[in-house]
């Protein structure tokens, strides 16, 4: 498992070139999370957040998030109250990412979007005109890794305490915090521990 760089057309990851972007989960990745969240002031981002995405950037690495926001599906929260949120996000990491893709439906609609599918890693890649091979998935739970694998891209696990065990023994990569899985992708793998 621990040879992972360009297998499966994931190139310029791992291999000393830099990922074509970066697509990272939004609740207990980028930033804390807090269920079905509708309230800008609730947003806090985890730690390392900040440092993680100003490091792409200066690597001119783009950068986007692709999230299940099934809240949305159940009317608990509405499709502007996720934009409010994500642009909370925004300013609290600088500027605007360059793209934010969400999946609004609930799982039982079987929908092409909703991770683990590939639909919100294809349709972030397309809007940033890079080969879903070349994007770099970071989340903290199994359907992150599974929708990057149906994507043909490139899957960091990031644990918090909700992920599975069996999530982080079936992960391509695991890394301690997020600062560590950007450095990682962009080429520092004594940052990775590999599941055993």
């Amino acid at each position: 498992m621990a040879a992972r760089a360009g297998e499966g057309g994931a190139q310029g990851c791992g291999d000393g070139g830099l990922p074509g972007a970066v697509l990272f989960d939004r609740d207990d990745t980028l930033v804390v999370d807090v269920p079905y969240n509708g309230d800008p002031e609730r947003v806090r981002l985890m730690p390392g957040a900040r440092a993680a995405v100003r490091l792409l950037r200066a690597r001119g690495v783009p950068v986007g998030v692709v999230s299940n926001q099934s809240g949305i599906g159940r009317g608990l929260i509405t499709e502007t109250q996720v934009r409010e949120v994500n642009a909370r996000v925004d300013a609290l990491l600088g500027r605007p990412l360059d793209v934010w893709v969400h999946c609004p439906h609930v799982p039982e609609d079987g929908c092409a979007c909703r991770k683990p599918a590939p639909g919100l890693v294809l349709r972030a890649a397309r809007a940033l005109g890079v080969a879903a091979q070349r994007c770099v998935v970071i989340g903290d739970i199994g359907a992150d890794m599974g929708a990057a694998r149906a994507a043909g891209a490139r899957g960091v696990l990031v644990p918090t305490t909700r992920t599975l065990p069996v999530e982080v023994a079936e992960a391509p990569d695991v890394c301690r915090d997020l600062l560590g899985a950007v450095r990682h992708v962009l080429g520092h793998p004594s940052t990775v521990r590999r599941p055993v």
